[in-house]
């Protein structure tokens, strides 16, 4: 039997020789109820979790958060590239959840997350949970032009049809995607680790800035929750994937502090040149917020130009290599957020009500 423990917060930094204090918490009354409740011995065998090898340590933060260890398994690799998975402990009539970005290599490890659910669902697992953090393929979410597919739509079919019961994804690319699953999927938001984070900062008068028409809707919950801060917009013209020209600025941001928000950052040309266009409209200050640090050559070296960026805030739903970080980065542990979510799914309680 596994213990509950306390549940603990997590921020992460890039500064090895300093502990910054924690400034996200779900925890209510009766969430520390509960965690006294497990202090005594309550039975949570029947919730397990395993990770796969996208992002170990958020898996174990979620542990950690939860009180539940990350279960056994052997996960290798044949001469030509096939996967084997085995779970190593009994998980007949258990609630798992698997936790599994689809970052980099993403067809390896979204391939790593289907053989997964399949071993799941053979060991007689009650209900198999897909915690995706970063959901890969999400911005092939519609046509855009004659004989396209429409590849977040395919992995969404691939999902359901290897056995998951439900899907846990955060900051999807468009909202729409929820729809392309025929299993329940709930989607939360990195936005309150965010928020959270830049409420300790002494900004000044911030505007928030959407990098491109399409992210205006995020833009705007974001500024709302920011103490409604005004609003400003980013007219940008993409010449082909990964190239874009950023035109003019819709909205005042002189003298202020501009935050552009995104969802995520991937080469970082579209954010790199979004920040110097609002330079030139006399932004006092630049920051940069996205959920998913996809960071695709030469991300780093962008987005670490002088003079560009003040901070660049992600979270770790994505992990980040050494080579891929850089002074002006910071980055925030969403355990909390995601092992919160994983536990009311479990409990069969209220997903959205932590965004209320």
């Amino acid at each position: 039997m596994f213990a509950k423990a306390a549940p603990k917060r997590f921020y992460h930094q890039d500064s090895a020789d300093a502990l910054a204090p924690a400034v996200t918490s779900f925890l209510t009354a009766d969430r520390l109820a509960q965690a006294n409740q497990a202090a005594s011995g309550q039975d949570t065998r029947r919730l397990r979790l395993f990770s796969g090898t996208a992002n170990q340590e958020l898996a174990r933060e979620i542990g950690a958060y939860l009180g539940v260890p990350d279960g056994p398994r052997v996960i290798k690799r044949f001469a030509d590239g096939e996967t084997y998975i085995q779970i190593q402990e009994s998980i007949r009539g258990c609630d798992v959840f698997l936790v599994q970005p689809t970052c980099v290599p993403v067809n390896d490890h979204l391939m790593e997350l289907l053989i997964m659910v399949d071993a799941c669902k053979r060991a007689s697992a009650r209900q198999v949970t897909a915690v995706i953090p970063y959901y890969g393929y999400a911005r092939a979410d519609r046509k855009t032009a004659g004989r396209e597919s429409i590849a977040a739509k395919l992995v969404a079919n691939l999902l359901t049809m290897s056995g998951v019961d439900r899907v846990l994804a955060m900051d999807l690319h468009s909202s729409q995607i929820q729809g392309y699953f025929d299993i329940p999927c709930d989607h939360i938001y990195g936005s309150p680790v965010l928020v959270d984070y830049l409420k300790t900062r002494d900004l000044g008068e911030v505007v928030v800035v959407s990098p491109d028409v399409g992210g205006v809707a995020r833009a705007r919950a974001f500024a709302k929750q920011m103490n409604d801060a005004p609003l400003a917009i980013i007219d940008k013209r993409r010449a082909a994937h990964n190239v874009a020209e950023s035109l003019t600025v819709i909205g005042d941001v002189a003298g202020r502090t501009a935050v552009l928000i995104d969802d995520m950052i991937d080469t970082g040309g579209t954010i790199c040149q979004g920040a110097r266009l609002l330079r030139r409209s006399g932004a006092a200050r630049v920051l940069c917020c996205a959920t998913h640090a996809v960071f695709s050559p030469p991300a780093a070296e962008r987005l670490s130009e002088p003079g560009l960026f003040e901070e660049v805030v992600v979270t770790n739903s994505i992990p980040l290599a050494a080579d891929r970080r850089f002074p002006q980065l910071r980055v925030l542990s969403v355990a909390n957020m995601l092992g919160e979510a994983i536990w009311r799914i479990h409990e069969e309680s209220s997903v959205s009500s932590m965004f209320r």
